[in-house]
């Protein structure tokens, strides 16, 4: 993974995890006071946003590949409030994926990641205009093995697991900004004789409409 990419991951991760805890103390430390109403982004219901983002990693079996590239893709999901500052949801995303690695064999051959998505618990600490969560569930990607020859060996779905961090920031009522961490394993499939495995760490920033 290149300097840019690390440092993408660990700003985006050290962010979330803090805003977690600054959110957990004012929820846990700050009493209620007469006549004051407690702080809430109004969190709860659907929505659907567009989100696009920079993923590396690598497949692993005889020959290695280190993966990179641009994802770009879409999701939906639900929000609803547990307890007084405690958020749950749930969310789905597809995306289209120039993930590749087109450097072990002479191209046109390489290892391709032709789109990815996921399926995804949530939960979160209601800070207001911010929303600092935690992420997990099952993640799947397509991918395709072609040889130094140009012939395509195999094109397999993969499906494993995905966790993560991320923050979503209100920008008006019914618009937020979200900005995310995550590590995805998509497990092995066959191409050939040999099985692949793969797998991911992405950063993404992307929009969501309230409703």
């Amino acid at each position: 993974m290149n300097r840019l990419a690390v440092t993408l991951l660990a700003g985006i991760a050290a962010f979330s995890v803090a805003s977690v805890t600054y959110a957990a103390d004012l929820i846990i430390d700050t009493p209620d006071e007469p006549g004051i109403v407690e702080a809430s982004g109004d969190w709860d219901g659907a929505y659907i946003g567009v989100f696009g983002g920079y993923a590396a990693g690598s497949a692993t079996s005889p020959v290695d590949f280190d993966l990179n590239g641009w994802l770009v893709g879409v999701n939906a999901g639900a929000n609803f409030t547990l307890t007084d500052g405690i958020v749950a949801g749930i969310v789905g995303d597809i995306a289209w994926s120039g993930i590749t690695d087109d450097d072990v064999f002479v191209p046109p051959g390489g290892f391709d990641v032709n789109w990815a998505g996921s399926v995804r618990g949530r939960i979160g600490f209601d800070g207001g205009a911010f929303l600092p969560y935690v992420t997990a569930g099952l993640a799947f990607a397509n991918a395709t093995l072609t040889a130094g020859n140009g012939v395509e060996v195999g094109t397999n779905t993969h499906i494993g697991w995905t966790a993560g961090v991320g923050v979503e920031f209100k920008a008006t009522d019914d618009l937020s900004v979200d900005l995310a961490y995550r590590y995805s394993d998509y497990g092995a499939q066959a191409y050939g004789v040999s099985d692949f495995e793969f797998s991911t760490h992405q950063v993404t920033a992307g929009l969501n409409w309230h409703f």
